[in-house]
């Protein structure tokens, strides 16, 4: 697939404050990219300096094989969603989603046309005459979107879009915006600080720390193969625990000693032994299952359709991990506060960091 966006070195400072440090970045055409960290981490930032709303220090930006960098944004091809929805109070919702056509100067009867479709398009077909005050919260971002559709860009924006509304409505327009994205094809970048809303709209995401990308995968990668500890802590539960490399797989937590994914690093170092709760495994251990340990269930939390346990480990003081335990394994081991039972962590599902 061929790149639609290019993003060589891109820094940004503000005096002696660097808010992006050297940042590349390609996306391709027609993908949907997720921009994903703590609030200050540099993504909206990145995102107004591709839009050409708040220039980069220095590097370089190319949108289909042309230089934007110096371009102001009106000579650049995209469409911007913003969090506040920033319609004009004073128009109609027909009269904001064709505000661009307008200053375009297309004709009346085009610009009617078009801004059918599109209210059409994001479910808003009979609101035209209303004004944005007689909206829910939804249907004003639904109109937002129309506008930035309504010139046809090449590029949308999203700047975190759905953080101000709640979260029924959110949910909701998660997959309503990823399904009109799909169905257009559009190429999409949307900043967003909610990993559960880049999990499930993106189709790669860039996680993002003090300035500069930590790592760049699909939902999966990121999720099941974190490349630092940051993107492990940062994207879903993890448990972290410390320990020392004793060989190439082998860290020594307390008195324990796991067997973990081959490490070319020199034993003695300090590491972080992590496992995502629901990797967790308590049925059916076989006699010879690898890193079993025995543990004592010190608090249970009620989550729905599972039940987060707080797990001591009896061999290691002071240790302890989270585990995801279904309604039926609750039901079927007896599991309660003060339960002991034996767990393992496959060796598989293990993901290690230097401490």
């Amino acid at each position: 697939m061929t790149n639609f966006l290019e993003v060589r070195d891109l820094s940004k400072r503000f005096g002696d404050f660097t808010a992006l440090g050297s940042v590349s970045l390609d996306v391709t055409e027609g993908e949907f990219v997720c921009f994903l960290g703590p609030s200050g981490c540099g993504k909206t930032t990145l995102l107004r300096a591709i839009a050409g709303l708040d220039p980069q220090t220095s590097g370089t930006i190319r949108q289909k094989g042309r230089d934007v960098s110096a371009l102001p944004p009106a000579q650049r091809d995209f469409g911007i969603v913003f969090q506040s929805y920033a319609l004009f109070p004073n128009l109609t919702v027909e009269e904001n989603v064709g505000y661009g056509l307008v200053s375009r100067r297309q004709n009346r009867g085009e610009i009617k046309k078009r801004v059918t479709e599109l209210l059409a398009l994001v479910g808003l077909p009979d609101s035209g005459s209303k004004h944005p005050a007689q909206l829910s919260g939804g249907q004003q971002q639904r109109v937002a979107l129309a506008r930035a559709l309504a010139t046809s860009p090449g590029l949308l924006l999203l700047d975190e879009p759905l953080s101000a509304l709640d979260a029924r409505v959110r949910i909701r327009l998660r997959h309503e915006i990823k399904a009109l994205q799909r169905r257009l094809g559009v190429t999409t970048i949307m900043v967003t600080h909610d990993q559960e809303e880049a999990l499930t709209m993106a189709d790669r995401i860039v996680v993002m720390n003090h300035g500069a990308i930590e790592q760049v995968g699909s939902p999966e990668e990121i999720y099941r193969r974190p490349a630092t500890a940051f993107v492990a802590d940062f994207v879903g539960s993890m448990n972290f625990l410390g320990g020392t490399l004793m060989a190439a797989d082998k860290i020594k937590v307390g008195d324990l000693v796991f067997t973990c994914p081959s490490q070319d690093l020199a034993p003695g170092l300090k590491m972080q032994l992590c496992i995502r709760p629901e990797d967790v495994r308590v049925r059916d251990l076989p006699a010879d299952v690898q890193n079993r340990m025995p543990v004592e269930v010190g608090n249970l939390d009620f989550v729905g359709a599972f039940c987060r346990a707080t797990l001591k480990v009896r061999s290691a003081p002071g240790v302890t991990l989270t585990a995801d335990f279904s309604s039926n394994l609750i039901r079927d081991l007896d599991v309660r506060l003060g339960t002991q039972l034996d767990v393992a962590l496959p060796p598989d599902r293990l993901r290690v960091f230097a401490a």
